[in-house]
């Protein structure tokens, strides 16, 4: 059975995945959540096992992980880029034109 792209469109449209309204918010998110997750680590030998408690916010900032943030970095970069098109049960995957 195929789906119906009149209700798959829409469905695709209203959840982004992994992308950021922008790629500076997602780079920003990247620093923030990166940067955590190394100062949690570089901090155990000076603060000690509090200094983990930036473990949580690092993964908070990535939203789960970092490869979770890599493929939304990836989804935020081609967002607009791309235009999904289906008809008689096909979809086409075709470049934008320059706006």
């Amino acid at each position: 059975m195929t789906p119906d792209p009149s209700t798959a469109a829409p469905a695709a449209e209203a959840g982004r995945g992994f992308a950021s309204a922008s790629v500076p918010r997602h780079l920003a998110r990247g620093a923030v959540g990166f940067g955590a997750l190394v100062a949690s680590l570089a901090l155990l030998p000076v603060v000690g096992p509090a200094s983990l408690l930036l473990a949580p916010v690092g993964l908070v900032a990535l939203r789960g992980c970092p490869m979770c943030w890599a493929i939304g970095l990836m989804e935020t970069v081609s967002a607009g880029r791309l235009r999904r098109s289906c008809a008689n049960g096909r979809c086409e995957l075709t470049r934008a034109g320059p706006s």
